[in-house]
């Protein structure tokens, strides 16, 4: 338990279901703050999961709370469901409101609470949190947004840094960014994401044979690949398997995971027409609670990362899956995979872009039993030791300790 108690409101920008910021990042930090004896609210606008409207109940010691909807009118809802957000904050007056992305709801929260607390109505401490970048080179470039909405989210993005009283950020990179936009680096805290250790992801109680059999793969070696496609080109991904192909020809690969835009199907068309396509398995999107027995199929992990600046700034929670299960992993070396990844001790790291290099670490590891086990043993126990979520939440802590006084640039 922290030496000092608060209450706390967490702001998402959206609900729980169809991202990974609020359910794989804020909701468990929110638990371990909790369990350190802070009063802890989860507060989401489930606009992507209409379902949820309303929705309230309470999850190891978190209250989550999603805004009932109002109906759906261009712009008069936004302004509905942020009022909605601010008008629960206002009831509670926490100690902290810390809002997950400056972009989108949680954007808007951030710039109405910093206004209300320039006029004096409250004095809540206003902390926002930076998992990605979502300007230019980041999701702009990526989502599928219009040119109004691209120019209002970097907008957002700039605004809120410079306009909090404490920043977390979950990579280096952001670190360095807020850095050079001017936030003083008093105000940046470190944060990358962690592991809960309680979770399955932990069991030694894990079924890869019955993978194995269900996708075809029999004793042959494999080499998993979890992903969400956009972190590299497909076309990279397919050189560095026929490389492995000519030096390993009875390796199969397993893909665990779904594009955002289908990009699932072009990696398949692309293997078909190199002729690798029998030595490929997909098994789209797996339920989390299935995930331990698709890692404990493969004798090792690949994770290739374009050397790009969405991937520089993000923080990437199924690379820490993986290496929190024990799997030996090849990545690149980008970003927050040179801050999970010790080259040599807790997995392997490439040269960013590097095809032969990647496919010789891969085969590297497919022949050597001995090396794999060291480095998936080393990779839990760095994990675990490290970034557990309990662990992290006294950095949290530090942000939420701050001055009281709002900052603002120039």
């Amino acid at each position: 338990m922290g030496w000092w108690t608060m209450n706390i409101i967490f702001v998402g920008p959206f609900g729980l279901r169809r991202k990974g910021t609020i359910a794989m990042r804020a909701l468990p930090l929110a638990k371990a703050l909790a369990a350190r004896g802070h009063q802890v609210e989860l507060l989401l606008p489930p606009w992507d999961s209409p379902e949820d409207s309303g929705h309230v109940w309470d999850e190891d010691g978190v209250h989550i709370r999603h805004v009932v909807l109002p109906p759906a009118r261009p712009l008069l809802q936004h302004v509905q469901i942020t009022a909605r957000l601010l008008q629960r904050i206002l009831h509670l007056r926490p100690n902290v409101v810390h809002c997950f992305k400056p972009k989108a709801y949680a954007g808007l929260v951030a710039w109405a609470i910093w206004w209300l607390r320039k006029l004096g109505v409250i004095h809540t401490k206003l902390v926002l949190d930076s998992d990605d970048w979502e300007g230019a080179g980041g999701w702009n470039e990526i989502e599928r947004y219009s040119a109004a909405q691209r120019r209002f989210f970097a907008w957002q993005e700039r605004w809120g840094l410079l306009h909090c009283n404490a920043l977390t950020v979950a990579s280096r990179a952001l670190q360095t960014i807020a850095w050079s936009l001017g936030v003083p680096p008093a105000r940046v805290y470190y944060l990358p994401n962690g592991i809960d250790e309680r979770t399955a992801l932990f069991s030694g109680d894990c079924d890869g044979a019955s993978v194995r059999q269900k996708h075809s793969l029999a004793a042959d070696p494999l080499i998993l690949l979890y992903t969400r496609f956009f972190e590299f080109r497909v076309e990279r991904l397919v050189e560095i398997m026929r490389q492995v192909h000519t030096r390993a020809p009875d390796a199969h690969l397993l893909v665990v995971g779904q594009g955002l835009f289908g990009e699932e199907h072009e990696m398949l068309r692309l293997f078909q027409e190199g002729g690798l396509g029998s030595r490929v398995a997909y098994a789209g999107w797996v339920p989390a609670g299935r995930l331990p027995n698709y890692f404990a199929a493969a004798e090792l992990a690949i994770y290739p990362f374009d050397d790009t600046l969405i991937n520089r700034t993000k923080c990437a929670v199924k690379l820490l899956d993986l290496l929190a299960a024990g799997v030996p992993v090849v990545a690149d070396a980008v970003g927050q995979n040179r801050e999970y990844i010790q080259h040599e001790r807790t997995g392997l790291l490439v040269t960013p872009g590097k095809i032969e290099e990647f496919a010789e670490a891969i085969v590297r590891l497919l022949r050597d039993e001995s090396l794999r086990k060291r480095l998936g043993q080393s990779a839990r126990e760095e994990m675990i030791a490290r970034y557990g979520w309990r662990m992290l939440a006294e950095e949290a802590e530090k942000a939420y300790g701050t001055i009281d006084s709002c900052w603002e640039s120039d």
